[in-house]
């Protein structure tokens, strides 16, 4: 592969998904491996020693973590496809807080409904329907945010 890009990643990972969507966007190319995060490779224990969890994009053998900070790297490596955040500063942070807010509102009250006690999981319900509404409140007609 000529940019020798893997990505490390788990299908229902709605992080992996941030990274999968934002290379679809740039149109590259890239071989995708897929972790069994029960039984983790070796690889992504290598590339990802910290954390030890995916997504992680392997640029020309160089390990980059985290969906957003992924997100963040495709967008200043590719520059020459559109970029994912608006140029205005403000507009930027703006974009940056809802991302944020996914990772917080969806993201982490996901993972309780997902793994939480039975008596948890309808209060986190009800926490990430609300946060999806507000969501859809800000987003209006905008197709997404990047980030």
């Amino acid at each position: 592969m000529a940019e020798e890009l893997i990505l490390l990643d788990e299908w229902l990972s709605m992080f992996g998904m941030r990274a999968r969507i934002a290379l679809a966007e740039k149109g590259i190319k890239y071989e995708y491996k897929e972790e069994d995060l029960e039984n983790k490779s070796q690889m992504l224990l290598k590339m990802n020693p910290i954390h030890k969890k995916i997504p992680v994009l392997i640029h020309k053998g160089k390990p980059i973590s985290e969906s957003i900070i992924i997100v963040e790297y495709i967008d200043e490596v590719w520059k020459d496809k559109v970029p994912f955040l608006p140029s205005d500063p403000y507009q930027k942070a703006q974009a940056k807080f809802w991302a944020d807010f996914v990772n917080k509102k969806v993201g982490d009250v996901g993972g309780r409904i997902w793994a939480g006690k039975r008596d948890e999981i309808e209060l986190a319900k009800k926490e990430l329907i609300e946060g999806l509404k507000e969501l859809e409140n800000v987003l209006g007609d905008k197709p997404y945010f990047w980030w």
